[in-house]
């Protein structure tokens, strides 16, 4: 356990939500394993607070590894077996993302290669990218 964090469990989203991601993965088995039915109110509301503030982080992070996943070469129909998705919620999802990426300007540069998108939407189905 973190020194800086309450002893306490989280029972609210906005507090699991201030724990480290990958902290969040961990706490979230532990209390997973640990729990039992009998536990009660407080590690039923800690199972939630942290799984939904994993599924918050997750969200957030899946159009980028969506995107790495494209720049190694994987093809749609891999990455939506692999999300769980249907393609064009992978191309959604990835299109959000890379509208914002692309406006993004870090010292003068997008943080996302325009030309390189244009390369990736060149390899993804026509019917598919908007």
């Amino acid at each position: 356990m973190n020194p800086t964090r309450s002893s306490k469990p989280p029972v609210r989203f906005t507090d699991a939500e201030e724990i480290n991601p990958f902290q969040l993965l961990l706490d979230l088995h532990d209390h997973a394993v640990a729990r039992t039915p009998e536990s009660g109110r407080v590690a039923v509301l800690t199972e939630l607070a942290l799984s939904a503030a994993v599924v918050s982080w997750w969200t957030r992070w899946q159009p980028s590894t969506i995107h790495s996943a494209l720049r190694a070469g994987a093809d749609l129909t891999d990455i939506a077996k692999a999300t769980g998705l249907d393609a064009g919620e992978v191309v959604d999802r990835w299109r959000r993302w890379v509208n914002v990426q692309t406006r993004l300007d870090i010292g003068g540069r997008p943080s996302v290669d325009p030309v390189e998108v244009r390369a990736i939407e060149g390899r993804l189905e026509p019917g598919v990218v908007q």
